[in-house]
């Protein structure tokens, strides 16, 4: 995956949520950490990790397909653009496994693949990932911020002073800030 012929990949997902969801992590009936959205970028192996291509799909949740408020407002995904847009997580995830091609790493701010493998349990489906790993790169942020703590991806653009690359809280916007912070962590031969 390191070698300066392979791209890398920064991938983040936006799964379904509720006010104080994440607190009772996902265990209040009904509440199902199903996948809404997947983004990634595909970055070149060198000094300065040029975003090559970028991807972004949205899922339709099978057991929740109707958005809760709290993630709306949050992600600002809407009812309609995701009725309108959105794909079985079967058609999304073999999308995505022709967009990072032969890679069989990639990094996220946290183990972006695990919700993967639930989501195809929780389906019954074959996960086209399973034999993949996704490096968490959030110790290396906090090493590059001097921090204890753990930020979320979309606090970024605001801890590392730069510009949000678009809506934060969604996968593609998030898997480039983290893509931002590599490239810092690259600069301070900490990545």
């Amino acid at each position: 995956m390191r070698g300066d012929d392979q791209a890398l990949i920064v991938m983040d997902l936006e799964w379904t949520a509720w006010n104080g969801s994440r607190q009772r992590h996902w265990s209040a009936p009904g509440e199902e950490m199903e996948i809404v959205q997947i983004g990634a970028v595909k970055l070149a192996n060198s000094a300065a990790l040029e975003e090559l291509d970028a991807f972004e799909i949205l899922v339709r949740p099978r057991i929740n397909p109707t958005l809760d408020s709290y993630f709306i407002d949050l992600t600002g995904i809407t009812q309609d653009v995701l009725d309108r847009d959105g794909v079985d997580l079967k058609d999304a995830l073999a999308t995505f496994a022709d967009f990072i091609g032969p890679v069989t790493a990639c990094f996220g701010f946290g183990d972006e693949l695990e919700p993967i493998a639930t989501n195809c349990q929780l389906y019954g489906l074959a996960d086209p990932f399973a034999d993949c790993r996704c490096d968490d790169v959030r110790a290396v942020v906090m090493a590059l911020l001097g921090v204890d703590w753990m930020p979320y991806s979309s606090d970024l653009p605001e801890l590392m002073d730069f510009t949000p690359p678009g809506a934060m809280h969604q996968g593609l916007s998030d898997s480039r800030c983290v893509a931002e912070a590599l490239r810092r962590a690259r600069k301070a031969s900490l990545f």
